[in-house]
């Protein structure tokens, strides 16, 4: 960058940001942090509390502004000091990047009379709030119709989405992706080896939520189909979720373990601990699964489902472990049995996966490409 090179400013909002804790929560916060770093671009983020009065923080070097809120509805907050923020922040930013679904950028976005490069991260379509996307849909669709760019982790988000398809000229596709040094780099530690019941039996992981979409109950009825395996279960739910999961293994014969939420560090050792990795879900709601890289840089074969999001691009069928349809109990007991019983296949799966994260998920060259996406919106406005 020459000295009087004026640096790329650029906003990105979200609903919330770290400490919570989420899948589109942690992408931004890598995503803030890495473009910060560079010499030719400075960051700034506003998302909203959860709930109270609003402040600002600099985390990681990146200031991070937390707009009031008076709490959330149809998972979406609720401030009207976000709209007002949005507006005084825009005048500063040569690109937004909006991470969505959030309706309430949506709207701020189109109020606020910006001029610059409005950049759309499209996670997921809203799946299961349809009151609120009966609503919703017109400001969504005059809002795709005001970005310059959507970028979607893969063609899959595109090709399932009734709203994309629209747009698909609009469209970019650029994965997620995960530090495979940083990943690598823990101290391996038998997380789930020093509470599996026999030494013996085939260590079969689940990290996520206890919600709905996740398939946590294909997983457990198709569990107690499988022999000489334990499953290890990672995360938490509301309690009724977690008190039906609990109901359900208790008339299991097959090992399971509850663990709860871990530190990061003991997290990725429980990924590098593991077998094989299982991602059942069964709802459109899971268009990614990051969780699958982090199973697969530690060289472990994947059970995912073939939902029509980019669930099954992440993983593939027969190169780096098996996917099965979604919500069918037997075919996941299957896959799972096959892979226990084949420890030669295992590792033939897994080696694939390792080399797929360093080729196509490396945090360094994903994070390279959205700033360039990024600055080449911008300077497109800057010319108009």
């Amino acid at each position: 960058m020459t000295k009087n090179q004026k640096k790329l400013h650029v906003l990105q909002v979200n609903k919330a940001y770290y400490p919570h804790i989420g899948g589109i929560e942690s992408l931004v916060r890598v995503f803030s942090r890495e473009l910060q770093k560079r010499e030719d671009t400075e960051v700034q983020v506003l998302v909203c509390q959860e709930k109270g009065k609003g402040r600002t923080d600099i985390l990681e070097n990146v200031p991070v502004h937390y707009a009031s809120s008076l709490g959330t509805y149809f998972s979406c907050p609720i401030s009207f000091s976000f709209v007002r923020q949005f507006r005084n922040m825009a005048k500063w930013a040569d690109v937004i990047e909006i991470h969505v679904p959030f309706p309430l950028a949506d709207l701020a976005c189109l109020l606020s009379g910006y001029r610059g490069a409005v950049i759309i991260a499209w996670h997921s379509d809203v799946i299961r709030q349809k009151t609120l996307l009966r609503f919703y849909k017109p400001l969504l669709l005059q809002f795709l119709k005001r970005a310059d760019c959507v970028i979607v982790a893969t063609q899959g988000h595109i090709s399932s989405s009734p709203f994309l398809t629209r747009f698909s000229e609009k469209c970019r596709v650029i994965p997620y992706g995960i530090d495979v040094e940083a990943y690598r780099a823990i101290e391996k530690k038998p997380v789930l080896r020093q509470i599996q019941k026999d030494p013996h039996s085939v260590r079969v992981l689940f990290v996520g939520r206890f919600v709905y979409y996740k398939g946590i109950e294909v997983l457990l009825q198709a569990f107690q189909k499988v022999q000489r395996c334990e499953l290890f279960l990672i995360g938490h739910g509301t309690s009724e979720m977690e008190e039906k999961m609990q109901k359900m293994t208790r008339q299991m014969n097959g090992e399971v373990h509850f663990m709860g939420n871990l530190p990061e560090q003991e997290l990725r050792a429980a990924f590098a601990d593991c077998d094989m990795f299982v991602l059942p879900s069964v709802a459109n709601s899971e268009a990614f699964g990051i969780v699958q890289l982090e199973a697969m840089v530690y060289g472990k074969p994947v059970i995912n489902t073939a939902l029509p999001t980019g669930v099954p691009y992440v993983s593939l069928d027969g190169k780096t472990g098996i996917t099965v349809p979604p919500g069918d109990v037997q075919a996941l007991a299957a896959a799972i049995q096959k892979l226990a019983d084949d420890p030669q296949l295992r590792e033939i799966y897994g080696k694939a996966a390792a080399k797929r994260v360093e080729s196509e998920f490396h945090e360094r060259d994903l994070v390279n490409r959205v700033h360039d996406t990024l600055a080449e919106f911008a300077e497109r406005r800057q010319r108009i």
